[in-house]
């Protein structure tokens, strides 16, 4: 065995055992609680004995019906502008979730984030036995663009979505709406038609973010539909009719005074095409991929847009390279615009832990250029 062969099989074992304690710590947990809670419902005219035979059966019926997942990223990012440079470690996300799987058609989901907030809860119920109708109450990300729905360890870029994904979506830089990481409170009917070539989502939320109620006296409306051509092509647009209600003002929209109720809509028209998809392994047989979108808002009478391509380009065994181009258009009427070029290679050393490091050149029109280099591990269950 070469010493490559030897360094990836260590990582392997390391990563499966912390990942193994991780899995057992949080089933260890639920199957008490479920235990205790069971226990109590019992008569006390039972025996010890028989309370502990079925110990083991809750044990292995909750395994059943509970699935635990969970990942972490973290870095180290090295920036120059001009004369000035800065480095620092820094610690992205670590999320854990849990779902438990009441029945076949019955599900429910919690998440949170251990380095900022909770940031889902909801439930699940399928009407229909091929998922044609299907409910989801409670909080979750919204619809909106191609990339927001999707987990950041399914994402080519360490910074994960594109700027006009951030600001559009709710993620973070928009200063009107806050850090809502893209998610928000309400209902949303979805599903699969026609041989699930069309994938459908529609939703009414608050539009005010997570973790607090509605701070105005409207519902934002958001809309998806998804055609896939074939199981490696599909086109997918997305659209949001809502009011924000500002938390703060910004200079993207200067119009807007804090605590004013706005005007604020979405739309997105996107693609991804992948060159296979049969028989995927992370390892011997990836996939080179594309995904294009073009974004657009409004707020007020402030419009902003943008767009972005990234590829993945398997080269070798677990090895990809990445490349991105990614524009966006704050406020079209102040020009506040910026271009965004990534390059970079990941390694996969498991399933969905992987390696990687990428450089971007940042190009704002209004400012100085500046450029960063990134690294990352991401360990993921």
């Amino acid at each position: 065995m070469n010493p490559a062969s030897k360094r990836r099989d260590f990582l392997l074992v390391i990563t499966l055992k912390y990942i193994s304690m991780l899995k057992q710590g949080f089933l260890l947990t639920f199957c008490l609680l479920f235990s205790a809670v069971l226990h109590a419902q019992k008569p006390d005219t039972e025996d010890t004995k028989t309370k502990s035979q079925k110990i083991p059966t809750w044990v292995t019926t909750l395994s059943a019906h509970m699935e635990l997942h969970g990942y972490a990223q973290a870095g180290y990012t090295w920036q120059h502008q001009e004369d000035v440079h800065s480095n620092s470690f820094d610690l992205k996300r670590v999320l854990f979730w849990a779902k438990a799987n009441v029945t076949d058609r019955w599900s429910f989901l919690f998440m949170h984030d251990f380095s900022s907030v909770v940031q889902e809860f909801y439930t699940d119920y399928r009407f229909l036995p091929k998922k044609e109708l299907n409910v989801r109450f409670g909080q979750f990300k919204n619809s909106l663009s191609m990339q927001n729905p999707l987990s950041p360890t399914k994402l080519e870029l360490i910074d994960c979505y594109s700027q006009a994904v951030v600001y559009l979506t709710g993620c973070g830089s928009d200063p009107l709406n806050g850090v809502q990481y893209g998610r928000d409170l309400g209902i949303m009917l979805y599903g699969d038609l026609f041989k699930n070539q069309l994938h459908y989502e529609f939703a009414v939320m608050n539009g005010s973010g997570i973790n607090r109620k509605d701070n105005n006296k409207h519902k934002d409306v958001i809309g998806k539909l998804e055609y896939r051509f074939k199981p490696n092509f599909r086109i997918v647009t997305t659209g949001q009719l809502g009011k924000g209600h500002a938390l703060e003002t910004s200079a993207y929209c200067p119009n807007i005074a804090t605590g004013e109720d706005y005007k604020r809509d979405r739309w997105s028209v996107g693609a991804e095409w992948k060159a296979h998809t049969e028989g995927l392994d992370y390892w011997k047989n990836r996939t080179a991929q594309v995904q294009a979108e073009v974004l657009g808002g409004r707020d007020g009478r402030n419009h902003s847009i943008g767009a972005y391509v990234t590829a993945c380009l398997p080269v070798y065994k677990g090895m990809d390279v990445i490349a991105s181009a990614d524009y966006f258009n704050y406020n079209t009427d102040l020009g506040l615009k910026q271009m965004n070029l990534v390059l970079g290679v990941q390694y996969w050393f498991y399933k969905t832990c992987r390696v990687q490091i990428q450089y971007t050149n940042a190009n704002p029109a209004k400012q100085t250029h500046y450029g960063y280099l990134q690294t990352q591990v991401q360990v993921a269950f």
